[in-house]
């Protein structure tokens, strides 16, 4: 099976998605540029981002921040949102079953992928970080995944455009594809991913076939 993450992947959401969090950290006294939540946080569940921020400034934040945080995201999400370029020629490429697995809540996993039109190349295969334990860069997510669709993990190819994804992927015995094209500094990323484990990095979708293909001869 391709795993797929959403945002970042799919969807052009991760700007989007960072303007809504600077902002509701900043109108609680605790200013950040989504650049550095891009630096420090990418691709990591919410739970986990706000955990660190009470963390490294010893506050206790608004119990309602986070739930203003998903409505606003996905408020905003309905009228901005677009698929990554070229995201349903990739998918339509790439044969058999698909899932996405993604640090948005479940919710907003479908919802995303709804407004983009790619809802239907997935069936109900949506898996969603705040199911498990502990958020990627660990590999929980991964390894629910394959327990529940019966897989296994080194038959598994994860898509991703984070290092926390991609080390999730490799912890988990996948083999991880990095995908840059969304990202404001690819050259970067793809260093970034490349040491953390992934096998290949792709910047546009249209690679994504021939990519699969060279690594796993399917």
């Amino acid at each position: 099976m391709v795993i797929f993450d959403c945002n970042g992947v799919l969807v052009d959401g991760e700007k989007i998605a960072r303007a809504v969090l600077a902002d509701a950290f900043a109108s609680v006294g605790v200013p950040m540029t989504p650049q550095f939540l891009a630096q420090k946080f990418h691709g990591r569940r919410a739970d986990d981002i706000f955990d660190a921020v009470e963390a490294a400034t010893g506050r206790n934040l608004p119990a309602e921040l986070i739930s203003h945080v998903a409505k606003e995201t996905i408020r905003r999400f309905r009228s901005e949102l677009r698929p990554i370029p070229h995201a349903a020629r990739a998918l339509t490429w790439v044969r058999g079953p698909k899932a996405v697995a993604s640090s948005s809540s479940f919710d907003r996993i479908r919802i995303s992928l709804e407004i983009t039109g790619l809802i239907g190349f997935f069936s109900q295969r949506l898996f969603s970080a705040s199911g498990v334990a502990h958020g990627k860069p660990a590999p929980d997510l991964f390894l629910r995944l394959t327990g529940e669709l019966s897989l296994d993990p080194a038959e598994c190819i994860v898509v991703e455009d984070s290092a926390a994804g991609v080390s999730a992927a490799a912890k988990a015995g996948m083999t991880p594809i990095g995908f840059v094209g969304s990202s404001d500094t690819p050259g970067r990323l793809a260093e970034e991913l490349g040491k953390v484990g992934a096998r290949a990095v792709i910047a546009d979708l249209r690679a994504l076939h021939s990519t699969v293909l060279d690594l796993r001869g399917w």
